[in-house]
This record gives C-alpha cells, structure tokens and sequence, in this order.
C-alpha cells in the first residue's frame, strides 16, 4: 500500500523526523489560506499523487506569493500529471501540499527498506539526491553507502553516524543526521513499512538535516494491526481492477500485454508470464487464484482479465494440489458464458481431479484449446492471438 507525500511526512514527523511545514489543500482557496498560515517568503505548491517525478512533469512548483499560491494550485488541481511512473495517461491531480520554502545547501539520498538477499532492513544513502536512484546505481554506484542493520540489536547510532560520514557531513550536521535516520528506523519498524525514501534529504543553510519528501510502502499483509495506516488509503490512486480483486483474495497486477494470464500460486505465475514472453507474447496481468479457491472466485479473477480491454486471448494454467482441476474448469466455463467470450482461450490443467476438470471444457461447448502443458499452452495462446489479429 502506498500512501501520499503528505500523509508520509505527517507520520514520520510523530516519530521525530523533521519536516518543512505544510498542509494539504483540495481547493484553490484552501491553498492561499494555507500559504498565509505558514507564512513566507517563499512557498512550495506539490501536486499529490502515487507516483514519483512529479517535478519533472510540473507537478512541483516555488512560488514567492500568497497569490501566485493560489494561482498554481488553480492549475494543478484537475490536471492529468504526466510523470515516467504514471504512464502517457497520467493521473489526476486532486489535491496539493503547500510547504514552507527551504534553504537548500546540499541535497542527499536516503532510503530504508528490505534487503531480500540478506532478510534485513537496510540503510541506504547517497550524496546524488534529487535524482533517480535507479540512474545513479547505473552509472556510478560507488555513489550509494549501505548499511544492512541486524534486527537483534536493531538500527545503532554508529549505524547512522557511518552514513553520515560517508555523506561528507561534518559539525552539527552529524548529529541531525543520526537523529532523523534513527527516527526513520523506528517509523520503519512500528508502522510495517517496506520502503521509506527522502528525495531529496537536505541540508539547510542552518546546518539541519530534514527530510523534503517523503515515499512510503507498507506491507499490505500487516495492515490488520496498522489501522491509523490503513485509514490514509486513496482508492483513487489504485488501480480498480487490483481493487476489485483484492475484495475477492485474488492476488491481481495489471501489466502492458495482451495475453491475459489465470494461474494458482505466484511462482507458477512468474513462470507462465516468463514463458509467454520466451515465445513471442506479453502477458497482460499476474494473477494468482490461490490454492483454495471457489468456483465464484475463479468466476471473479475471468471477469478481472477480460474487464482489461487489451486482452486478446487468455491462458489459464492450474495445477491442481490444494486446488481442484473440475472447479477450475466449472469457473472457467461459467464466467465464458457469462461475459460471451469473444478471444481465444487455452487452459492447461494437470493435478487433482484433472481428467473431470479436462471432461468439463469439452462438454461445454465453447472454443477452448486444451494444452498438454506449459510449453504447449504458451505457443498455443501465442499463436492464437497472431492469427486473431
């Protein structure tokens, strides 16, 4: 679950981190009001959306008027924000934070998250912040310092103070710095945070160190016991597809393909979308049915794939362990039916009760390929759709 730069930084504020002062404005008047509350001389209008590069797009501008506040919220609020994150639709701006104007002398990288290579949380920090950290680990990635923090003992001020030299900050900086990254630890920590990035982290004229964005994740599987986190969810930044399919336990990913993927268990999906693209296709969703699933939810996850209007042909691959085969197919040919299924579609069945699963495609009269298996299924839907188009 991702959450707004706003809400981030209102959380991580309780925890000790500091902030710029601001406030989250939904209309034009709300945002003068705001920019005469926090005072000049120079203030900050960003547009709120889940998505990073806002900037760049024009979603983030210095303003140095209560009026010229006014003026560019007017702008930004409605607006379809464009960044590299959103895609060529973009999303729509609906409300903007108004922050106090900073004094900027050095802008930094600093990130928390989970390390699956070590199962630990992880510092992660740069001196090349306000740029992509994708880029700089490209480019020049003796630029990123890592820190891999033992949960035993738990994030240390010396784990921080090695950061902080490696930064190149010095004086009073250091101990900014070792306060506001141990803040952001134990934020890390009590909240099920997967991610916290500040880019940029500054360094002000004055010495301080301060956060001037904020990205948060968190682990959607720990949000049962994060109710004050579960309440900042936007629903109008997600995807209602993934909405839908969460209501019904449907682990569900709109991609870019056409071949819409049916699959029970994450690694048989990961394997069925690397096989689709091995024989020339792209998958358009990941989505795992899981090992228990009802005629109703599989019913459910067939109106998901075919609701994506770039879907021109489906592959369902089951195997059936918790998961029976004859349920597969019952769900397949009820939501075929229901939805009048228009694209070529291809089910691979092997495991329980595999042979009255197989029994109730064929005798349901519609034009469904059966695969012998994987390999067979992915050329199959393939070359379905080439021949389709």
């Amino acid at each position: 679950m991702n959450i707004h730069e706003y809400q981030a930084k209102q959380l991580l504020a309780k925890f000790g981190v500091a902030v710029p002062n601001g406030k989250v404005a939904y209309t034009a008047p709300e945002a003068e009001a705001v920019a005469k509350y926090l005072g000049g001389p120079v203030w900050v209008v960003k547009a709120q959306i889940h998505a990073g590069g806002r900037g760049k797009g024009g979603g983030v501008k210095v303003v140095k008027s209560v009026e010229d506040v006014r003026d560019t919220a007017n702008q930004m609020l409605g607006m379809q924000l464009v960044t590299h994150q959103t895609g060529p639709q973009g999303r729509e701006v609906k409300r903007v934070y108004v922050e106090q104007g900073c004094d900027i002398a050095r802008e930094l990288y600093l990130s928390f998250l989970i390390d699956r290579a070590t199962s630990r949380i992880t510092a992660m920090a740069s001196t090349e912040g306000g740029m992509d950290i994708e880029e700089v680990a490209a480019k020049t990635p003796e630029k990123i310092l890592k820190v891999s923090i033992d949960p035993v003992t738990g994030m240390q001020p010396f784990h921080a103070r090695q950061l902080a030299f490696g930064l190149g900050l010095e004086g009073k900086q250091v101990g900014s710095a070792v306060k506001l990254m141990l803040a952001m630890y134990n934020a890390f920590n009590a909240l099920d945070a997967s991610l916290i990035e500040i880019n940029p982290l500054v360094v002000t004229g004055a010495g301080e160190v301060m956060a001037l964005d904020a990205k948060m994740n968190f682990d959607d599987n720990a949000l049962f016991r994060q109710k004050e986190v579960s309440e900042l969810r936007d629903e109008d930044e997600e995807d209602p597809a993934e909405l839908e399919a969460a209501k019904h336990d449907l682990n569900y990913i709109k991609l870019d393909g056409n071949i819409g993927c049916m699959v029970n268990g994450a690694g048989l999906a990961m394997a069925t979308m690397d096989i689709i693209k091995l024989y020339g296709g792209a998958p358009a969703n990941f989505l795992d049915v899981g090992g228990g699933a009802t005629k109703e939810r599989v019913t459910t996850a067939f109106k998901l794939i075919l609701s994506d209007a770039n879907v021109e042909g489906i592959l369902v691959n089951i195997f059936g362990g918790i998961m029976r085969c004859d349920v597969i197919a019952d769900g397949v040919v009820a939501a075929a039916r229901e939805v009048s299924l228009n694209v070529p579609l291809v089910v691979r069945l092997e495991g329980t009760n595999v042979d009255l699963g197989k029994k109730i495609l064929a005798e349901s009269g519609l034009p469904i390929v059966s695969a012998d298996d994987l390999g067979d299924a992915a050329q199959k839907v393939v070359r379905a759709v080439k021949e389709a188009q």
